[in-house]
């Protein structure tokens, strides 16, 4: 599943090997997308080591869909992970994006935009009709992205915990093509 985008940037299934890139920048994306939302001594304690073990575990499993990468070269610059909704338990069959990640040195570059468009495309490919995610409020960055491609807060919050930290989270919809 390669699929070129602005600037060299390609857009594919993550492979065992992509573990360790997805695990170190796993942890720089949160540190500065989450400074000041969640504590520091957290965000400061984070271990690309434990997020690589997380990734490789979840890379390749049959089961479940593949997370995307995007690259540009040998170089990993983020990761989406999808599927089914995980509070949906069967009841209404829509997809979920858990999470897209990017380095911070590629924010602003349209690699989130590509990446977020792979994702939408693949959840309507596994055959939903609509999606959810779940954004910290404090995240301007990431909600103007999603608003910009058509998705929409639909004013449901959770506070929950997410890998050893409570956060605040509220739910963006959108129809899938």
């Amino acid at each position: 599943m390669w699929r070129a985008y602005a600037r060299g940037v390609h857009i594919r299934a993550a492979v065992d090997g992509d573990a360790e890139a997805i695990g170190r920048l796993h942890v720089r994306a949160w540190q500065a997308a989450y400074r000041g939302v969640m504590p520091d001594a957290y965000l400061d304690a984070l271990d690309a080591d434990d997020r690589t073990r997380m990734w490789r575990a979840r890379i390749g499993v049959p089961e479940l869909p593949p997370v995307l990468v995007a690259t540009e070269g040998d170089e990993v610059l983020g990761f989406a992970a999808f599927g089914d909704e995980r509070s949906d338990a069967g009841q209404t069959g829509r997809g979920e994006l858990y999470a897209i990640n990017l380095d911070p040195d590629h924010w602003g570059k349209g690699v989130g935009r590509a990446l977020l468009q792979a994702a939408t495309v693949a959840l309507a490919e596994l055959g939903h009709t609509e999606a959810v995610l779940w954004v910290v409020p404090q995240n301007d960055r990431a909600r103007g992205l999603y608003e910009s491609e058509g998705w929409t807060a639909d004013g449901a919050t959770v506070t929950e915990e997410l890998l050893g930290v409570t956060v605040a989270e509220m739910r963006y919809t959108r129809a899938l093509p």
